[in-house]
């Protein structure tokens, strides 16, 4: 059995490539639509309705928000730079800080339930073994700890030679927890912190706030093509875990008619966030 199956301890695993789709049940896939169909998905595979999923999803430039960011004392000034650096920009629905993707970052989602049998460590301690697992072949060095100055900065950083490559989350939805990951695969790391960076500067503007606000370095941030000196893009990195997928399983890779259900509510709930914010 595969390295992922153990890990999960799972038989079967649903495999959902949404990186080429352009919509999903009829809207468009965007970052926001991305965090609903993660709670439709947990949703469906707390209740048994769905195996265990992974899920892959990229979107063109956009900053993701978490909630504490919703609140900082000039977001107007944060947003409208964002903006004018050619950002889409959204509030996602967990908690966490902002974070930039775009075409060179994969997002990976693994969806699981029972969260009831294991912790939010266990979840993190998961992704960041299978992470570990995917890339052996070129180092024995992925560690998780925080990255003093990356955006996002959190106990589940992941980092080669202390550069932060990644970035882990969860979201915990009635029995189904989805981790959810960021991987830097290419492109310019440094350009992506730099922008986070520029908006918490336009964002606070040097007035005092009671929550703590990273106070973002480029140089702690880094691609895993740049720290492993090889060229990956996207697609290779889906490929190599589709390799370590039993993908002879047959009918694995649909969303299911259920799942539409909660991810209109989800996405309606989404859409009133962020009319809060963005007015």
């Amino acid at each position: 059995m595969k390295n992922i199956y153990r890990l999960i301890d799972h038989s079967t695993i649903r495999l959902l490539n949404h990186v080429a789709e352009p919509t999903i049940f009829g809207e468009p896939n965007n970052a926001l639509l991305s965090f609903a169909i993660d709670d439709a998905i947990a949703t469906a595979v707390g209740e048994g309705a769905a195996p265990p999923t992974i899920r892959f999803w990229v979107h063109e430039r956009t900053v993701v928000l978490g909630i504490p960011d919703s609140r900082l004392p000039y977001l107007e000034k944060g947003i409208n730079y964002l903006r004018g650096e050619q950002c889409n920009v959204i509030v996602r629905n967990s908690g966490g800080l902002a974070v930039l993707i775009d075409k060179d970052v994969l997002n990976m989602s693994l969806i699981l339930p029972n969260k009831k049998e294991f912790g939010i460590h266990d979840g993190y301690d998961i992704m960041h073994q299978f992470i570990q697992y995917l890339f052996k072949d070129k180092t024995d060095r992925i560690d998780a700890y925080e990255i003093k100055g990356s955006y996002c900065p959190g106990d589940y950083d992941l980092s080669i030679g202390g550069i932060k490559i990644a970035g882990i989350s969860q979201r915990r939805v009635r029995n189904g927890v989805a981790i959810q990951i960021y991987i830097d695969v290419s492109g310019s790391s440094f350009e992506r912190a730099s922008i986070v960076k520029n908006f918490y500067e336009w964002s606070i503007q040097g007035t005092e706030t009671k929550y703590e606000y990273p106070s973002v370095n480029p140089n702690v941030m880094g691609s895993i093509s740049d720290l492993l000196n090889e060229t990956y893009t996207v697609q290779l990195v889906i490929e190599k875990i589709e390799n370590e997928i039993d993908m002879s399983k047959p009918d694995i890779h649909r969303l299911l008619p259920e799942e539409e259900e909660t991810f209109r509510k989800r996405l309606s709930q989404m859409h009133k966030r962020n009319e809060k914010v963005f007015v």
